[in-house]
């Protein structure tokens, strides 16, 4: 069965060309809002806490700060309605799932930078 499930994820997904990025970075989204006839690009910009699952079911999820209060967004990597993603910043962490990121503010929210990779 589950190698029938790989067959038709395999064959029937597209698979979008998408950047290479892991937790700590932030990642800028762009992806179409459909408003009745009306169809705009609205875009998402914040650190990526996770990245989980694999093939057709990949996920991540993004937060930022509106002001004071945190916005978290799950967004699946084959979502039709995904335009693109542009890396802004790589950052060094030592977690691949930075959960402890929702409880910092201020300044010890700060993620560094990371040079390489």
């Amino acid at each position: 069965m589950e190698s029938l499930v790989k067959f038709v994820q395999d064959e029937f997904v597209t698979k979008k060309d998408f950047p290479e990025f892991k937790a700590g970075d932030t990642i800028t989204v762009y992806y179409e809002i459909r408003e009745g006839e009306k169809v705009r690009t609205q875009f998402f910009r914040g650190v990526v806490i996770q990245k989980r699952g694999s093939g057709a079911s990949e996920t991540f999820t993004i937060r930022k700060m509106s002001g004071t209060i945190g916005v978290e967004r799950i967004m699946p990597v084959n979502m039709p309605a995904l335009q693109k993603i542009e890396v802004n910043k790589k950052g060094k962490v030592r977690r691949a799932r930075i959960y402890y990121f929702r409880g910092l503010t201020g300044k010890k929210a700060r993620i560094k930078e990371s040079m390489k990779r």
